[in-house]
Formats: structure tokens, sequence, C-alpha cells
């Protein structure tokens, strides 16, 4: 029997309470969004302070992106699972306190030799990376379970947006505390002055901001109805949770007659009762997610040419302000041209054409896009870095968004049960960013050269970029073969235990 709380948050009227929630639970994308596009302008300080106004070697980068990476895979799965065995709302706070923190703490690294820096860097991007993985299933799960079914793509797509507008802060941000600092700094031209490590810090430590501004509002959320009715079997205390934030009248929402009990089905996760029912949406949901985040966090391979070429990383003349002005300049222009586009074309068409159709749209483009670039890199691009370069560089942000990169988020929020729906995303999230963890590794093996790690290896480069290409058309194939559409069915298909 369908319960009326549920059917009536399906057809539930757009609120103000949507936009707000895509507000509230978009500031953890944000802060991670901020946190990891801030590091390459970050890095140009650095290098300069610690590295005798020289760069950064490429492990360093890598690193600090890994430690982060690996600190969101545990996030995803402990919060995950807590998400569904304790509740939404009871944890949502906790991983937001993690991320602010830890934001904080980034800038209190201690010490000031270049060793004890970065690992004590690296120790608070880790518990920064635990937080922001613990936001990631809960936020998608959160919002769709408050949306309704006509729509729910397209908030969750806004959600998963505010990485768009992270990414343009932490590049603003950084243009205009950089600018600031330079400005009154009376070093001689091209050297670095000591007071620059403050600077790094402050842009670190503002990250948190946005985020913390939103810990009220979070903690102000009650419990989604559909965890409240399913999950804990309230359905009283769902009806009334949703009256607090939906205008909706209670007679549409209250039940006529008392509901028989009926405990929740005991096959616990990962059971092979679960595989069976379950088996290919978790396998195409962390499948899909892991080969995407390969591809997209590879994206540094072009970054590297670009900053050598464009940026021009090595001037003796430039100090650290201006270079990582330059950098968050170039990321700011990529965000407004490529990234937020990108994202904003998703949420109008999310629910138009539907998930499978924008993922494979998106996979089948980047491919084209990598190998456009990396057959003739070795011939042609290595030596010509142009704005030929630029706009395909640009492209593969634009379809990675406008593809699996934000329907890989959406997609596990909707397939699954709502006793499983937040440990599957995580599961899923956390199998991506394994791969996300490759494609930082990778990096260093295509960037070094045989003898010096100051260019691009033009023979690695090509290979490294045709796989890119490959590893997209297996993101293209596991689409088409094993993701189910979601669109425009109602969350509680999934929770037909009928075994048909």
């Amino acid at each position: 029997m369908a319960l009326k709380v549920l059917s009536a948050l399906d057809v539930a009227k757009i609120q103000l309470y949507h936009f707000k929630a895509i507000i509230v639970a978009g500031m953890g994308l944000f802060t991670d969004a901020y946190d990891l596009f801030c590091i390459p302008p970050i890095i140009k300080l650095i290098g300069r302070i610690y590295y005798d106004d020289k760069s950064a070697p490429t492990a360093v980068v890598s690193n600090l992106v890994a430690i982060a990476l690996l600190g969101t895979v545990i996030g995803q799965l402990v919060f995950g699972r807590l998400g569904d065995q304790i509740g939404r709302r009871r944890v949502y706070g906790l991983s937001l306190s993690i991320m602010v923190l830890s934001s904080i703490a980034c800038g209190f690294s201690i010490c000031r030799t270049r060793n004890c820096v970065l690992v004590s860097l690296g120790f608070f991007r880790f518990l920064l990376g635990v937080g922001i993985g613990g936001d990631y299933p809960l936020s998608a799960t959160i919002m769709s379970e408050f949306a309704n079914k006509k729509t729910r793509g397209a908030f969750i797509a806004a959600v998963f947006s505010m990485q768009g507008f992270g990414i343009l802060a932490s590049s603003v941000v950084t243009m205009v505390v950089s600018t600031i600092f330079d400005a009154t700094s009376d070093a001689p031209e091209g050297h670095t002055p000591d007071e620059a490590d403050i600077s790094w810090r402050l842009i670190l430590m503002l990250g948190g901001v946005p985020a913390a501004l939103t810990y009220y509002w979070r903690m102000m959320m009650p419990e989604t109805a559909r965890y409240t009715a399913l999950v804990e079997q309230n359905v009283v205390q769902a009806a009334m949770d949703m009256k607090k934030v939906l205008d909706v009248p209670m007679s549409q929402i209250a039940e006529d007659s008392p509901l028989p009990s009926s405990p929740p089905p005991t096959y616990p996760l990962l059971s092979k009762r679960f595989f069976r029912r379950h088996g290919r949406d978790l396998f195409s949901c962390a499948a899909s997610w892991f080969l995407v985040d390969i591809v997209f966090y590879s994206s540094n391979l072009f970054q590297s040419q670009i900053y050598h070429r464009f940026i021009k990383d090595h001037d003796p003349n430039k100090n650290g302000y201006q270079l990582a002005f330059r950098v968050a300049r170039f990321q700011a222009i990529l965000a407004i041209c490529s990234t937020i586009p990108g994202y904003w074309v998703t949420v109008y068409f999310i629910d138009r054409i539907g998930r499978v159709r924008i993922q494979m749209i998106g996979f089948f483009f980047m491919a084209m896009v990598y190998f456009a670039i990396g057959i003739p890199y070795k011939f042609y691009w290595h030596n010509h870095i142009n704005d030929g370069f630029l706009v395909l560089y640009g492209l593969t942000f634009f379809f990675s968004n406008f593809g699996p990169n934000t329907t890989t988020f959406i997609v596990p929020a909707e397939l699954f049960p709502a006793r499983f729906r937040s440990t599957c995303h995580g599961i899923s999230g956390a199998v991506g960013k394994v791969g996300a963890i490759i494609g930082t590794v990778g990096f260093i093996w295509a960037s070094k050269n045989q003898k010096k790690d100051e260019k691009p290896n033009p023979e690695r480069m090509t290979v490294a970029l045709v796989l890119l290409g490959v590893v997209c058309l297996v993101g293209l194939s596991v689409t088409y073969f094993f993701t189910r559409e979601t669109m425009g069915r109602s969350l509680e298909d999934n929770e037909n235990e009928d075994d048909d």
C-alpha cells in the first residue's frame, strides 16, 4: 500500500524549501571543489616559499590531492553507512563540522620547515577529505528524498552544480588575496617574500566559511519523510516532519486509518538476496563513477602543459603571488566558460532526456576530444599549444559535467531502497574516488621525463591521453548495458520487495 505522505512528496509543487535545501546541501560540494581547485595556485606559492623560488615537484601536487581523496573514500563509506543506520540528519552536521574545522586547520599547518609543513598539511587535508566524503552520500540522498519525481534530477544536479561555484570562488579568493599581498609587498622583482606563507594559509581557511554559515540550517532540517516512514516505520512522524518544511495540507499526508505493523525486510546489505536484486545497479553506479573519475582527475595532464606555455610558471621575473594569480585566473575562465555551463545544461536536460542518455553523451564526446588531443599530441599539440588546444581542453570539462561527472552523483541516490540508499551511494562514490587516486598517480607517470621533471614526456602523454579516451568508451559501454533509467520514477519503486 502506497503511503500518502510519500505520494504527496512525489507530486509536491516546487516550493521555497526546495531551493533552500539546494543551498544547504550544496555547500559541502562547494567546499569540496574550493579545496581541490585552490591547490594548484597554492602550490605555486609553496614552491616559491619552500623550494627557493622554484616550482614544487609534481609529486607534491599529486600527493596533496591523493591524500584528500583517500580521506574521501573513507568518509563516503563510513558516513554513507551511518546515514542508513542512524538517520541522514543525525550525521549531516557532523560531516560539515569536520569539513569546516579541517579547512581552518589546513591554514594552521604547523612549523615553517618544508617537510613539516607538507606533512601537517597532508594530514589535515586527509581529515578534510573524510568530511567531504561524508557529505556526498548524505547530500544526494537528502535532496532525492525531499524532491518530487518530476524535477528530482534537476534538484540533485543543482546541488552538485555548487561545485562549479566552488571552483570559481576559490579562484576569485586566490586572485584577491594574491593581489592584496603583492600590492603591499616591497620585495624585489621576482622574489617571493616571507609573508607569502600567510597568504596561502588564509586562502585555505576561507574555504570553510560558506560551509560554516549553513551549519545552523543543517541542524534545523528535519529527518527526511522517506527515511522516517520506510526505515524507522514511523509514518505519523514522517507526516509531521513533512508538514514543517512543505506547504501541504495535513489531510493530504495523514493516513486515514492505522497502518498494520510491517517491519522492513530483513535481508542484509551485500547478502545474496541484495546482490540478486541490486547487484547490477551497484556495479553500474560504482563502475561508471570509477571510470569518469580516472578521466576527470587526470585533467591535470593538460594543465601542466598549459601552465608551462601560457602561464610561464618558470618565469624568474614573477613572484609566487603573480604565478598564483595567473593560475587562478585561468581556472576562473575555465569555470565560467566550460565547467559551470556543463553543470547547468545538465540541470536543464536531466528530467527531459534522462540520466542514461546524458551519461552516454558525455562519455562519447569526452572520448572523441581525448582522441583529438592524444593521437596527434606527439607530432602537433606538444609544440603547438594554442587556442584550439584550449577549446578542446575546455570541452573535456563541459562534457564531463554535462555527462557522467554529474549523473554518477544523481543515479545512486535514486536506484536503491531507502534503507540502503545512502550506503550504496557511499560505496559507489568511494569506488569512484579510488579511480580518482589512480588518475592522480597517472598524472605523475605521464608528466615525468626520462631525465627531467620539468616538461611532460610527449610519448607518455600521447599514450596516456589515448588511454583516457579508451576509458571513456568503456564507461559508455557500462552505461549502455548496465545502467537503468530513473527519470520520472518514484523512489518507492525500489521498495517493492517482490522478487520478480
